[in-house]
């Protein structure tokens, strides 16, 4: 069977075509599309009107399918109107209208949450919600564009800030003491299921289904870890990496609130118990200010550059978008260090860093749950970085798989294919991933290594 993967990240979408068999998945790509967000009046925003196209010319590029589901960043959203009109474009998390946001105000032990400022909840106590009458997470929101149906995903609900994560449900007297209407926030769902609207199907010239999959593209890459048993760590690396272990139910406790750890949905109520971490986004923007150079030459000469220069990547001065070299110097220097010299240091000095703070964040996951760490798992765009799968393998001192590369995509399709039949249970689905997915395996060598 085939199924339709649309995986939109905070830097580009994607819309993957999946043939899936009881032995293997084939996945290619169909559609690859920029996702560039646009600051209009000091505010920015994504772009959501391109990203739609983006989706409509993959779903017609891939063809007829089974079914196509729907995943994507979390924590940003769209307003509609009571006609389910959109009411502006969605505004960009890194936007700075929640940079002054110091303190948390939904209640760790009912939502769960790593404190962040641009958490949705956050985001909403600086809308005018007179017109809105529904809140779409971006996931959501295409999806109702595509057929029509208002619903809210489970994983992607759990991310808001407004989710009670024991309960399983809109935390409603959160949503009352913060003055927000109840009426924006729709019911929360687990793998629906409906048709495309007349004119999407005549736009594409073909009608199909569109399945509810866990739309946090997050929560559809743990889903695709090719994992054996309980006892392993995720990175999902890419714009942002998330770093954490699997767990059947939530940890509220103190010391998970002050070690900033997050308890988002999974897949069939499992726990992602994760902390953010800042990710490529910091070598993302570097690129962007050198003017793209060719990556793989510049890994390359990383590989043998040296710099004992580390910064902490969650550090706030590297997440708005800028001139992100010269805040590594500016960190490096307020901090007693020496900044790195040339590209290639600088480039060896992120990765590094993001290393350090992976191992930072496995070790405080399997301390805080209590569940032991025997390996640890890349998935996303950053398993192709064989640089830092190697420096996290050393930080970490465990075993370190890379792959697959489009885990969200894989998860997203195995959800799809479950709808119908063709696999069962996570372990299942991973056997699969197995079975199908390219990886590679970096052992550590015990290297000295910057504290």
């Amino acid at each position: 069977m085939r199924f339709t993967a649309v995986d939109l990240g905070a830097s580009s979408g994607r819309v993957m075509t999946a043939d899936i068999t009881a032995d293997k998945i084939e996945l290619a790509e169909a559609h690859r599309f920029p996702n560039r967000p646009v600051r209009v009046a000091g505010t920015l925003h994504w772009d959501i009107l391109s990203l739609y196209q983006g989706v409509l010319d993959g779903l017609r590029r891939a063809g007829p399918a089974e079914s196509a589901g729907v995943d994507s960043w979390a924590v940003d959203y769209g307003l509609l109107d009571a006609a389910g009109r959109l009411i502006g474009n969605p505004v960009h998390y890194r936007d700075a209208r929640t940079a002054g946001v110091a303190e948390r105000i939904d209640p760790y032990e009912v939502t769960g949450l790593q404190f962040l400022p641009f958490t949705t909840v956050n985001q909403l106590l600086r809308e005018r919600l007179d017109e809105a009458a529904t809140l779409l997470m971006i996931p959501d929101l295409i999806g109702y564009w595509l057929t029509g149906r208002i619903a809210a995903e489970r994983t992607n609900a759990s991310t808001t800030g407004l989710y009670d994560v024991t309960r399983r449900d809109w935390a409603w007297e959160l949503v009352d003491r913060l003055g927000l209407p109840r009426r924006i926030l729709p019911p929360i769902t687990d793998a629906e299921s409906g048709p495309v609207r007349e004119d999407v199907a005549a736009e594409l010239g073909y009608s199909t289904v569109v399945t509810q999959v866990a739309s946090h593209d997050t929560a559809s890459a743990v889903v695709a870890v090719p994992a054996t048993g309980p006892n392993f760590a995720y990175i999902s690396c890419g714009t942002w990496s998330l770093v954490g272990v699997e767990l059947p139910a939530p940890v509220l406790t103190e010391q998970s609130r002050l070690a900033n750890f997050t308890n988002e949905t999974g897949l069939d109520g499992t726990v992602r118990y994760l902390r953010n971490v800042m990710g490529l986004w910091i070598l993302q923007e570097c690129l962007r200010v050198w003017d793209h150079p060719d990556l793989e030459a510049l890994l390359a000469e990383a590989e043998h550059a040296r710099t004992d220069a580390v910064i902490d990547p969650d550090d706030p001065s590297f997440l708005p978008p800028g001139d992100m070299p010269a805040r590594i110097d500016a960190y490096c220097s307020r901090t007693g260090q020496r900044p790195p010299e040339g590209r290639a240091q600088a480039v060896r000095c992120i990765l590094q860093s993001l290393a350090l703070a992976y191992k930072r964040a496995v070790d405080d996951a399997a301390r805080l749950s209590g569940r032991p760490v025997e390996v640890v798992h890349v998935v996303g765009g950053g398993s192709r970085n064989a640089l830092l799968c190697r420096l996290t393998a050393e930080a970490t001192g465990l075993p370190v798989v890379a792959g697959p590369v489009e885990a969200a995509a894989l998860g997203n399709a195995l959800v799809q294919a479950r709808a119908r039949g063709l696999v069962g249970d996570l372990a299942e689905m991973r056997d699969l991933v197995r079975r199908s997915a390219d990886v590679r395996t970096y052992e550590p060598r015990g290297r000295e290594w910057p504290q």
